[in-house]
């Protein structure tokens, strides 16, 4: 377990009007980050590939450049209505904590003061996921990484990522953020989904677990799921709702669900947009109380830059690598993000 926390001196926290009122605003992100390695070779993980002798021929100058695009991303993620990078910002596919500290103090990013909670995992590739933190809006006071234990049909043990979650305070207010990178669809859809309904199982567990000690905890769950929003683990499993009107105490809302249907998404494959990418969160924070934080709205951050200029993939994510060749882009997923607003005392 790693975990790194300094005190700082608040920043200053933007606002906007609105009919003569003003409000706090806050951005909460995630962001796959697309096979963020070192280039040393961990002889316990499957990270050859991603070394200068393998495969991708993955070399420092490749590496920095890679740290360069995503610390650009990440500073510029919902900035079009907060002005200023991400406050909260759930990652995954980062090999170990090295990455994420050359990540957080590129000159990108390093303004930020970004804190970092992360825990190694066991998947095969060496993957995990973390949670990033501005220590002058956020401050971590338990956290913890839940295994997702997992079995082939040959009784065989699968190893993925732990789901991580983070409860804090957010501006003096409890909140609660849940980090996931859920199983892939290797092998096909179908195949691969069972995988996925006992990630939603646990993810579930986690939440319950929460709202037993406390029925009106805030809580936001964001990730990779490999799942759309339509999806069984979404559906059956979580209950995630798409509309926001009669949710009771314990309801889980989605908002990226009418973007999805809109046929918005944050990765394509074979001509069809994928919204694997999200965040849903409890109906506590539906409701707009005075001085607390609630949802204000959620987004796809896809500027042109981070889209395939041409060719047959136009508009697509532009990847690190597409058909085993080296291009230098960013991610093969757009970031995602949602706005916490909160009503300024007069």
């Amino acid at each position: 377990m790693r975990f790194i926390y300094t005190i700082v001196l608040l920043l200053p926290i933007w606002t906007f009007a609105q009919n003569s009122d003003t409000y706090q605003i806050r951005t909460i992100a995630f962001y796959n980050l697309e096979n963020l390695f070192d280039t040393k070779n961990d002889t316990l993980v499957y990270d050859d590939d991603r070394t200068p002798e393998g495969k991708d021929n993955w070399t420092i100058e490749r590496y920095l450049q890679k740290v360069e695009h995503m610390s650009r991303v990440i500073s510029e993620i919902g900035s079009d209505d907060n002005k200023t990078a991400p406050d909260v910002i759930g990652i995954c596919e980062v090999e170990n904590l090295r990455v994420l500290e050359d990540l957080v103090h590129h000159k990108n990013l390093s303004k930020f003061n970004y804190g970092i909670v992360h825990f190694d995992s066991p998947d095969e590739r060496g993957i995990d996921v973390a949670l990033l933190y501005k220590k002058s809006a956020f401050v971590p006071v338990n956290f913890n990484s839940h295994r997702l234990l997992l079995f082939n049909l040959e009784g065989k043990r699968d190893y993925t990522r732990d789901q991580l979650i983070v409860e804090g305070l957010l501006d003096n207010e409890k909140i609660y953020f849940i980090v996931n990178h859920w199983p892939s669809r290797s092998g096909g859809e179908a195949r691969s989904r069972p995988f996925r309904l006992e990630a939603a199982k646990l993810n579930k567990r986690i939440i319950d677990s929460v709202q037993r000690k406390d029925i009106h905890a805030k809580i936001i769950s964001m990730g990779d799921f490999n799942d759309d929003p339509i999806d069984p683990s979404f559906k059956k499993i979580l209950q995630v709702k798409k509309n926001y009107k009669n949710l009771d105490s314990i309801s889980l809302y989605g908002p990226m669900e009418k973007l999805y249907r809109k046929g918005r998404g944050s990765l394509a494959y074979r001509d069809k947009w994928n919204l694997f990418d999200q965040l849903y969160m409890t109906s506590t924070l539906i409701n707009k109380q005075k001085q607390s934080y609630s949802y204000w709205k959620v987004g796809i951050f896809a500027p042109e830059y981070l889209m395939d200029p041409k060719g047959k993939y136009k508009g697509y994510p532009l990847r690190t690598y597409a058909g085993g060749s080296y291009i230098g882009g960013y991610s093969d997923h757009f970031p995602v993000y949602l706005h916490l607003i909160k009503k300024n005392k007069q």
